[in-house]
């Protein structure tokens, strides 16, 4: 069978390419601009060009179908509108990565299943998600696309680690302030849980409803079971950092506020300021025996040797670590005027 993968090096992708890449029943292609070719598995495929030069991609694939296409990089729908058009009649399933943090914010319940509602008023991101989804099924529903609606909550792999708070770099900046013993600041209490999946478990979830005739038309979350609050998440970083923790707790609403130039409307109000356990049974009955496998502890081990190991994960964010100072400074000097 021919699958092709629009990306395919990314967090989320790149443990699925290795995966498909090792099975003898599929042949994998990648579409992408070939940045990162050298991490392409041996035995896949790759056409090196930009999606979004419709007219050039669709002149590369005139003779090609395939049994699953997945765009890993879709995010508004200008661009699901042109994968329609370039696969329409070309794939037998067409699996489309939206994301978690569509669901309804405020939540009227913690508990998630893929028939939750809709809606985050607070971050453009999953609006555009939810847009995209509401196109592909209008055109299963009016025009039979074999669409099938992935939605991932926080995955990770060893290029970085998850954490609540972090700037334009990425989550460097927040271990390095841990190894020289600054404060790192967590949202709210700290109290609130979250999931999050390794990045290997995903891509067996996924691989497992690809070419399934139980998934097309329908819409799966896919994460693992295990929910840490961002207190225990910080600690385990901490931990496979070998350093001491400390915790500076702020308020998401503040963080949101002062932090403008972050998004934290979106990442903390419109998403991780919020405790979410999701039911994943739909996922289990399309794909039996599907359970994640590596713990946050093993995983976070992982992650942390390997950028400690790679200087070019490593990225220094100057103006994150400064921002972080001054908003611990002012809720220091409040705290000591008003506590007078």
């Amino acid at each position: 069978m021919k699958a092709l993968f629009i990306g395919g090096t990314g967090t989320i992708s790149s443990a699925i390419t290795r995966l498909v890449a090792q099975m003898p029943e599929w042949q994998l292609y990648l579409l992408n601009r070939g940045t990162r070719s050298d991490e392409v598995p041996a035995g896949v495929t790759n056409i090196i060009a930009d999606i979004n030069d419709e007219a050039a991609v669709a002149d590369l694939i005139k003779d090609m179908q395939f049994d699953v296409v997945c765009d890993f990089i879709g995010f508004v729908p200008e661009q699901v509108e042109r994968d329609i058009r370039l696969f329409s009649g070309r794939t037998r399933q067409y699996m489309y990565i939206s994301s978690a943090s569509a669901y309804q914010k405020p939540l009227s319940s913690p508990y998630i299943t893929e028939g939750t509602p809709l809606s985050n008023p607070h971050w453009e991101y999953s609006r555009n998600k939810i847009a995209c989804e509401e196109l592909l099924m209008h055109h299963c529903r009016e025009d039979g696309f074999p669409v099938t609606i992935i939605r991932p909550s926080h995955t990770y792999c060893e290029r970085s680690v998850p954490v609540a708070v972090e700037g334009r770099n990425g989550s460097w900046q927040v271990l390095r302030r841990m190894i020289e013993g600054k404060p790192v600041i967590i949202p709210g209490d700290g109290t609130t849980l979250w999931t999050l999946t390794h990045n290997s478990d995903f891509a067996k979830a996924f691989v497992g409803l690809m070419g399934n005739a139980h998934a097309k038309g329908e819409v799966f979350q896919i994460m693992g079971d295990e929910s840490l609050t961002w207190n225990q998440i910080y600690q385990t970083i901490a931990d496979a950092l070998g350093v001491e923790l400390h915790p500076y707790h702020v308020s998401s609403d503040f963080l949101a506020a002062v932090g403008r130039q972050y998004d934290f409307e979106g990442n903390l109000i419109g998403d991780k300021a919020h405790t979410v356990i999701f039911d994943c049974t739909k996922l289990r009955r399309a794909v039996p025996g599907f359970a994640a496998s590596v713990r946050f502890d093993q995983g976070v081990r992982m992650a942390v040797a390997n950028i400690l190991a790679h200087k070019e994960l490593q990225h220094d964010d100057p103006e994150f670590d400064a921002w972080c100072d001054a908003v611990i400074a002012a809720q220091e000097d409040a705290k000591n005027r008003l506590s007078h």
